[in-house]
């Protein structure tokens, strides 16, 4: 008799799993979405690197965009365009070209502030006693 009845339920069992299986494929399964998918630079960096990193500020200093992007691509982001849109944010919060220091940065655009005149010369020499 146990051998009847344990024919059965492997019986049944395997009839409940083709079922759930059918189930699932006529439904369709769930499907994985991109929740940071149409998010700007500024939110993905709220979402999800403020936990750690209380300024974006320097995050992307000294780095070249493309190993920044492939860095962020590897380990944070979850497709290649939010790797770009953090790549881009962490750029423009630095403020500085690619290129060129900040201070030759600030150079350039701070407006002189000495009148046009011939330049200051050292003071006279102290007389000796």
């Amino acid at each position: 008799m146990p051998l009847t009845s344990s024919r059965t339920l492997a019986a049944l069992l395997g009839r409940g799993l083709l079922v759930s299986v059918t189930a699932m494929i006529a439904t369709g399964a769930a499907r994985a979405e991109n929740l940071d998918q149409g998010k700007s630079g500024p939110r993905l960096f709220a979402d999800s690197c403020a936990t750690c990193h209380h300024s974006a500020r320097g995050l992307a200093k000294g780095r070249i965009s493309l190993t920044l992007f492939l860095y962020l691509r590897e380990h944070y982001a979850t497709n290649s365009s939010t790797a770009w849109e953090l790549t881009s944010y962490l750029e423009s919060v630095d403020g500085t070209p690619r290129g060129r220091s900040r201070s030759a940065a600030a150079a350039k655009t701070a407006p002189s502030t000495l009148p046009a005149q011939s330049p200051p010369r050292p003071p006279a020499s102290v007389p000796r006693q």
